[in-house]
């Protein structure tokens, strides 16, 4: 896709549709347009003045209002897209509308498209609400067709993005940083979205090394003799049921100090979860093969990271296998020593994920990463407390909390921190372990949290449960089914953050 700047006059750009957008007034009725849709009203008679005192158009969040200009603009036609609240605007106000407008114009064969925005708020600047418009509609017109024979011709495949003259510096980075931040998001959810004959765990380090190379990362793949080598006793027992061999990933981005270690991402990749001996049912297995989103959002984010330059050091480590039951599977009752030499009680084979984020954990503490991130599609039982709408996440510190939910909001991605008092401890006790692997129904995302921190040593440390939050089943008016690439935003936005410290 063609994705590009533009200082032209709002009537002289000449495209298959112009998005503009509008909001609802706070303190009156009616709607607050735009500089650039002031300019399309002026143009076209005040028209879109009349629509709205009519109550045609309301500026409510997702609306949209097709114009047909009949040759008073360059533009074929023009879609302005409801904001929402003016007093309740944000950025993400901004990406989704405009991902919702760039969906719909695609659907309705347009191939040439400019977006211009313009609406004052304290809460962004100009750039920024740039950046976020782009990064809408690189979001809202992702899909996943590897698989499908028919071809549509009819996408999208140039944009433009109406900016003023000046600052244009500040443009052209906002459009980079947008470009990177939605691609990434998109390399994660097209990994989700492969099915798991096609991603296996080799097949998964194949495509980082090859992303890595592309950006420019450092990349190392750990074999199943390097595993074992280095004693990763939870990666082993969860693969042994398969006949896919581990793999252990490891990327690395040299931005800041050569005496600085860095942070550490860390990403759950189980490219499919049978549950194993404690099989799962039938019913929705086939989602299962999104059980990696963890893995996918951290290299996106290392792809995205890579792209922006941030001054600091950032090391991904990716654990991957599947989870499969057979003759040689672990079972409830093992014992599986883990990398830092903590012994893990089984007792149900689908609560895997801890097993082999406890070994890439490890190796983190190991190296004395500060901060870690772990994201894993890690329990049901934080779907059950959050539902689809936010990520619950666990910290040991109270400023890696705020600095996790601040690169959430500039990110478009809500987070809500979750207890990890000493108490929850005592659920996963173990008679004949150090730690027991589940500490059942009760609290079990918190439980898995506690488990998780046994293997982090002295780093500041976070937790981010996407279980709820990886994977949609049904289309959205702003986005595909499918994956969502979940975190990748955030975990670049929360390094671009820490380099400026």
């Amino acid at each position: 896709m063609d994705i590009n700047l533009t200082t032209q006059e709002i009537s002289k750009i000449s495209c298959d549709a112009l998005i503009v957008s509008a909001a609802r007034k706070s303190s009156a009725s009616g709607v607050e347009l735009s500089t650039s849709a002031a300019a399309v009203d002026t143009a076209l008679a005040g028209l879109i003045a009349e629509r709205s005192a009519d109550g045609e158009f309301k500026g409510t969040a997702g609306e949209l209002l097709t114009l047909h200009p009949s040759g008073k603009l360059a533009a074929k036609r023009v879609i302005v897209v409801g904001l929402g609240s003016q007093d309740k605007l944000d950025t993400q106000s901004v990406r989704r509308a405009i991902s919702i407008a760039a969906r719909h114009v695609q659907k309705t064969g347009a191939q040439k498209i400019a977006v211009a925005g313009g609406l004052a708020s304290s809460k962004f600047s100009a750039a920024q609400e740039t950046q976020a418009a782009i990064e809408g509609v690189l979001l809202g017109l992702y899909s996943f067709r590897a698989y499908q024979s028919k071809e549509n011709g009819n996408n999208v495949n140039q944009v433009l993005f109406a900016t003023p003259e000046e600052n244009k510096a500040e443009f052209e980075q906002a459009l980079q940083q947008a470009q990177a931040l939605a691609e990434g998001t998109n390399f994660a959810r097209s990994l989700i979205n492969e099915p798991p004959n096609v991603l296996t765990p080799i097949e998964l380090a194949n495509r980082a090394s090859a992303m890595a190379k592309e950006v420019g990362l450092e990349c190392e793949i750990f074999e199943k003799e390097k595993i074992q080598e280095l004693g990763m006793g939870g990666l082993l027992a969860v693969s042994k049921g398969s006949a896919n061999p581990p793999r252990f990933i490891i990327l690395r981005y040299r931005g800041g100090s050569e005496g600085d270690k860095g942070m550490a991402l860390v990403g759950k990749g189980i490219t499919f979860d049978t549950g194993g001996i404690s099989i799962k049912p039938g019913a929705g297995m086939d989602t299962m093969k999104g059980d990696m989103g963890g893995a996918a959002a951290v290299l996106g984010a290392m792809q995205a990271i890579a792209r922006i330059k941030p001054a600091i050091n950032v090391t991904a480590f990716v654990p991957t296998c599947d989870n499969m039951p057979s003759g040689s599977a672990y079972v409830p009752g093992d014992i599986v020593r883990i990398l830092n030499g903590k012994t893990i009680e089984i007792v149900n084979t689908d609560a895997e994920g801890r097993l082999i984020l406890a070994d890439a954990l490890s190796l983190a503490s190991q190296e004395g990463l500060s901060p870690i991130l772990d994201l894993a599609t890690l329990t049901g039982a934080m779907v059950v407390a959050l539902g689809h709408s936010m990520t619950g996440f666990f910290s040991n510190d109270e400023q890696l909390t705020q600095s996790i939910i601040s690169a959430g909001q500039a990110a478009g991605e809500k987070y809500w921190p979750m207890p990890l008092d000493e108490e929850y401890g005592e659920y996963i006790k173990s008679d004949i372990a150090d730690i027991k692997q589940t500490g059942g129904r009760e609290a079990g995302a918190v439980t898995a949290a506690k488990i998780l921190e046994n293997f982090v040593g002295t780093a500041k440390w976070a937790h981010l449960d996407i279980a709820g939050t990886s994977y949609v089943d049904s289309v959205k008016a702003y986005q595909e089914k499918g994956g969502t690439g979940v975190g990748v935003r955030t975990l670049a936005e929360l390094a671009l953050q820490l380099a400026k410290k």
